[in-house]
């Protein structure tokens, strides 16, 4: 079992969650994720990016937005409660080294993946400008956490309640508008976002690097779940990347696996609303019912 030291709301639907995890802690690199298991006999395996780390108090945190049944049981988690498994670190490392300078775009909860490579990324030299997308102000992340660690930081919001109005795309493109010198691109978000990214930098032939979050089963590669094409070859996100050059990614095969599995999804959160609902309805009937209550 592994113990929430702690837990507290980001924005709505996105928590940070630290947990103890020495071993993980001491070995993880930049770009790497764990596998976690909320429940070990009926919870399923997802994949959650580590956006940071402690060896001395031996802790990894994870971000989690809660959008299916697992995220949502994680958010609901307290400090003191426990985790059934976190399996890690998995994946490759983000290929850090001084390319000169680097533009880390993140996305929505992509900002939480991004964020660790962004710290390395400068540790190792670079001149690191960020650049943070979201639908609005209120579910901008980690914002204080990227101003420390890049040298120039810019806010996109699709409805302009923060920063600049418009896509990270937009701002990537004004940046190479005005002559900006990139050497390398971190892209890290929905799949639209990052197939847009690559669009923009192919053309001027700048490096860039896309995490990839399809799917993943066991983290091992033995399942398949995760396949992508990249480069007309058969690529596996858990055990090749999660990190890959995305001029080479074939982003519709990639969302097409991405949909793959949105009905078990839906149903197994559909279940877990009618469960929690159901429960919350016999509390209310029967206040002396403790929290550990199942529905029949």
């Amino acid at each position: 079992m592994f113990v929430v030291t702690e837990a507290r709301t980001l924005a709505p639907d996105i928590r940070l969650i630290r947990v103890g995890a020495p071993r993980i802690a001491r070995r993880r690199q930049a770009g790497q994720f764990v596998i976690v298991r909320v429940d070990a006999e009926f919870g399923e395996r997802i994949p959650l990016t580590i956006a940071d780390s402690d060896e001395d108090d031996g802790t990894i945190t994870l971000i989690v937005q809660g959008v299916g049944k697992t995220t949502k049981l994680l958010n609901m988690l307290q400090p003191g409660e426990t985790i059934a498994d976190v399996v890690g670190p998995l994946g490759q490392p983000s290929d850090i080294r001084n390319f000169g300078t680097v533009v880390v775009v993140g996305g929505g909860v992509g900002t939480a993946i991004a964020y660790p490579t962004a710290v390395a990324l400068k540790r190792a030299g670079n001149h690191v400008i960020g650049i943070v997308g979201a639908r609005t102000k209120d579910i901008l992340i980690l914002e204080q956490e990227m101003g420390a660690t890049t040298d120039e930081l810019y806010f996109m919001t699709d409805d302009g309640s923060y920063g600049e109005r418009g896509f990270v795309t937009q701002k990537l493109q004004s940046l190479l508008e005005e002559g900006r010198n990139i050497d390398h691109v971190l892209a890290i978000g929905p799949i639209p976002m990052m197939q847009a990214i690559a669009d923009v930098t192919r053309p001027r032939d700048i490096s860039t690097i896309v995490s990839l979050n399809p799917i993943m089963v066991d983290g091992t590669g033995m399942c398949g779940g995760c396949r992508v094409l990249v480069g007309g070859q058969s690529k596996f996100a858990c055990v090749d990347g999660p990190e890959f050059d995305a001029h080479d990614v074939d982003f519709t095969i990639l969302a097409q696996r991405n949909t793959m599995y949105r009905r078990h999804e839906r149903g197994a959160l559909e279940q877990l609303e009618l469960t929690s609902e159901h429960c919350c309805q016999l509390r209310l009937q029967h206040p002396d019912v403790g929290p550990d209550v199942q529905a029949p």
